[in-house]
């Protein structure tokens, strides 16, 4: 029976690679497949297009500033105030000091006609002549750092009023502390 299997499926399988492929036809004519036709995308509308005219940007002038080159902007660009303070029996400028005087050596280097006159001041306390010679040193002072920052000598004198001047009238330490000062006094040409 073995040999009846085995036999029989020889036969299928000889009988399997013995049969031949279909044969296909050769076309003689190439008939065109229509291809379809591309999809169109429309674009989405743009939006209306609105003229708007430009916003109006209104330059309102400050009020409180001063006109450039005028005495009060040399006041202003000092920092308020074109004034110095010095402490007790000093003449040395302290780093606040310092930081004035530069900003009114800047506007001096840039308003080049410009003229000043330093004055030197001392409180009540001491003689006369004692703070006449502080006051110049410390006009002196000032004058030799203005000139550090590049202001040309001959537009700057000194002068010590020593406590002839006082823009405080109090006897008391806050009075005396502001008495103790340097003043760059502004000349502008043309103005008195």
């Amino acid at each position: 029976m073995r040999r009846l299997f085995f036999g029989g499926a020889a036969l299928v399988m000889l009988s399997a690679c013995a049969t031949k492929p279909p044969v296909v036809e050769e076309v003689s004519e190439v008939v065109p497949v229509a291809k379809p036709a591309p999809e169109v995308f429309e674009p989405a509308p743009l939006p209306p297009v609105i003229e708007q005219a430009p916003e109006v940007v209104e330059v309102v002038p400050q009020a409180n500033l001063p006109i450039p080159g005028s005495q009060e902007d040399f006041a202003f660009q000092s920092g308020g105030e074109p004034r110095v303070f010095f402490g007790y029996d000093q003449f040395d400028l302290s780093p606040e000091a310092r930081d004035v005087l530069r900003r009114q050596a800047n506007w001096l280097n840039l308003y080049t006609d410009a003229t000043a006159i330093i004055e030197g001041n001392a409180d009540e306390r001491g003689t006369r002549e004692y703070n006449l010679a502080l006051g110049a040193r410390r006009a002196d002072s000032v004058k030799a750092f203005l000139i550090s920052q590049g202001v040309a000598p001959n537009r700057l004198s000194a002068i010590s009023y020593g406590k002839e001047r006082p823009i405080d009238g109090r006897s008391n330490e806050e009075g005396w502390a502001r008495n103790r000062n340097g003043f760059t006094n502004l000349r502008l040409r043309g103005v008195s």
